[in-house]
Order: structure tokens, then sequence, then C-alpha cells
């Protein structure tokens, strides 16, 4: 009933940009929350960015280069990626918290992954 899709990830330079992008479809009444996470090899998986309809907010290691933005028309999120450093090297996920109905019960889902490599 709701799928979550993502896109955009690839090889980049160091130094360089990319932009990743997540489109929720289906059943959906409202997007509550929209993050993104990334998990490296080895490493726990952490928070990147949040998107609620009324702020944004960024981990240390992303803030000042990442950027968090949504089309609602759309059930978008998008990551922009600047700046891009080897160390952020992870498979990076979507996780959009979606209200069904007009209960407003929140319910997470998970995009697949997509990779995204830094070379030197």
């Amino acid at each position: 009933q709701v799928q979550v899709v993502e896109s955009g990830g690839g090889l980049v330079q160091a130094g360089g940009s990319l932009r990743l992008s997540c489109a929720a479809s289906g059943s959906i009444f409202s997007i509550i929350v929209m993050s993104w996470y990334r998990q490296a090899p080895g490493k726990q998986r952490e928070l990147v960015a949040v998107s609620t309809n009324s702020s944004t907010n960024y981990a240390d290691s992303a803030k000042g280069r990442f950027t968090i933005s949504r089309d609602n028309a759309k059930n978008t999120v998008y990551l922009q990626m600047n700046s891009l450093k080897p160390e952020d090297t992870a498979v990076y996920y979507c996780n959009s918290v979606i209200a069904r109905d007009r209960t407003m019960r929140g319910y997470s889902y998970w995009g697949q992954g997509t990779q995204v490599t830094v070379s030197s």
C-alpha cells in the first residue's frame, strides 16, 4: 500500500556533490517525518538528517554540507550532499513516517538503500 523508492546513489569524487531522492507512494494521508540514515561497513547505522513540517535537523557530521528538503506535491524528500569526503561512503537509507488516514497514526517505511561511494 505504501512504497518508498530511492535513487541517486553512485560514485563521486571527493569534494563533489550528489543528490539523493526518496519518493513515497500509495495510501498516504500525510507524511509526518522523512529522514536519511547511513551505514558504513562495520559501523552502526546513524541518523544523518530529519525533516518535519516545521523543522530540519542534522547530524554534526552533516551540518553545513548536507541539506534535506521536501517536495510535498511529489511526496519526495531529497538529500543534497556537497563537499563530499571519503568518510561519507556508506549505504544511505530513507525512512518515512506516514499517516495513512485521519487518525494520524504513524507507520514507518524504509527504502531499499542506495550506495554512495566517495573516492579520494
